[in-house]
């Protein structure tokens, strides 16, 4: 299947599409920042694309999330058209992603944060919250109940009445990523879940991604600069280069890949292992 990479098992294979991107191109102005992408996701699969500095990658998260609008291509979720899609509409289909740069509520509690995510879930009526109904209190603990373990999965439960901009980093990333999961998501998309970590968070995040996908049967997405997490973490890379496809395989067929290698060091520094 096109946007797959060649020799991945057959079980894999058989299962149901969750994402299907063909012949993705964009443009910015007159700047082209993808040129005919094309990417398959299958149930439960946990897949990295990656690529230096201003490759693409991150243009092709904001246009499967609807930030941006494809020139052209098609991006279906579950074989439902999600080009033209205003983005709250793409979460609530169960797309769910975070950010580069953490935005998470920084004066509101860790609790408050996850809260706020699931509220698309509440169950009650705006006349139910102005009056403050018996439905409204029994949905409102339920929310509450249902952020507190989500908090107590991630390790967070003691920090729950904390000011979310007060963690340190690496907590405040758990948080958006437990803040992404509380929408109830099928796909979750990771943009440099691990920028600004240090090593042994980075450790920490590499066991958690695993764990979230196994725990929740989810697909993950991931863009990530950190070698040593794509390589340990995922299934299989697709790796890009001036917004088109350079290479796409298993972790180990991509680090050995010689055009792989030449478009990092080209451009800088990076050893992939």
């Amino acid at each position: 299947m096109k946007g797959r990479p060649e020799g991945l098992s057959a079980e894999v294979e058989a299962r149901p599409v969750v994402l299907e991107v063909k012949d993705l191109t964009h443009f910015f102005g007159n700047l082209r920042a993808v040129h005919d992408f094309d990417m398959t996701l299958r149930q439960g699969e946990l897949v990295g694309l990656i690529g230096p500095n201003g490759a693409g990658k991150t243009t092709v998260f904001n246009l499967v999330t609807g930030v941006y609008l494809p020139t052209e291509g098609s991006i279906r979720f579950h074989d439902v058209k999600l080009v033209g899609r205003p983005s709250h509409e793409i979460i609530q289909m169960g797309i769910a992603r975070t950010f580069q740069n953490i935005r998470l509520f920084s004066n509101l509690t860790v609790l408050d944060n996850v809260r706020i995510a699931y509220h698309p879930h509440a169950g009650y009526t705006l006349v139910d919250s102005i009056l403050h109904t018996s439905r409204f209190h029994e949905k409102e603990t339920e929310m509450t109940e249902r952020a507190q373990e989500f908090l107590d999965i991630f390790g967070l439960a003691e920090r729950q009445g904390d000011i979310a901009g007060s963690l340190p980093y690496g907590l405040q990333r758990r948080l958006e990523i437990a803040r992404a999961l509380a929408t109830d998501p099928q796909l979750l998309i990771l943009d440099e879940p691990a920028a600004g970590m240090n090593p042994q968070e980075i450790d920490e995040l590499l066991d958690l991604i695993i764990f979230i996908r196994d725990h929740f049967n989810l697909t993950v997405f991931l863009v990530e600069h950190q070698m040593r997490l794509v390589m340990n973490v995922c299934e299989w890379i697709t790796v890009m280069d001036f917004g088109e496809v350079l290479a796409r395989g298993k972790p180990a067929e991509v680090r050995g890949n010689p055009r792989v290698v030449e478009a990092y060091l080209g451009r800088q520094t990076v050893k992939i292992k």
